[in-house]
């Protein structure tokens, strides 16, 4: 997890795979036209791993001390993000002639939020659970919303046969 600042080969192997995290999240998001695409996502990525892994470079005078830095550093990256985050939802306004307010930008949202926790991970070095955790998202963005759209074909195809059989009879 610690890492000298002579490391250059695991600095870059962290950095660099946090920006490609980054880039498959902002891919997805970006095909689909969203606000935020991939540049933004590779930099929230890798921006969260940097921060992440100064602390993990700094000399400290007891391991207590830096695991206390990197816990207050997470919380700031992750207070950060959520700027980010409701600037997101803000930018996608509902017009005034719609009867009630629309909320937009959720998702886009908690993708970037969740990209920053990727890249944090990986920062610390736990590579795994930021390629498994990239995994279930894309699989989450993709999949999950195909599943809901198949669900609600099924369940209209269904009440337009039972309507048509009430009609008949």
């Amino acid at each position: 997890m610690f890492l000298t600042s002579s490391d250059w080969l695991h600095i870059s192997s962290r950095l660099g795979l946090a920006m490609l995290v980054g880039c498959a999240i902002g891919f997805n998001r970006e095909r689909k036209g969203r606000p935020a695409g991939m540049r933004t996502f590779m930099l929230v990525s890798m921006g969260a791993a940097l921060f992440v892994m100064i602390p993990l470079q700094a000399e400290g005078d007891s391991p207590y001390a830096t695991t206390n830095a990197l816990s207050r550093t997470i919380q700031g990256v992750t207070t950060g993000v959520g700027f980010l985050g409701a600037g997101l939802i803000l930018q996608q306004s509902s017009p005034p002639s719609a009867d009630k307010p629309q909320v937009r930008g959720l998702t886009t949202a908690a993708s970037v939020w969740i990209a920053a926790a990727l890249g944090a991970a990986i920062g610390c070095g736990l590579w795994q659970t930021g390629i498994v955790g990239t995994l279930l998202t894309l699989i989450t963005l993709s999949g999950v919303k195909r599943l809901r759209k198949s669900i609600h074909l099924m369940s209209n195809k269904h009440s337009k046969t039972s309507v048509a059989e009430d009609i008949e009879d």
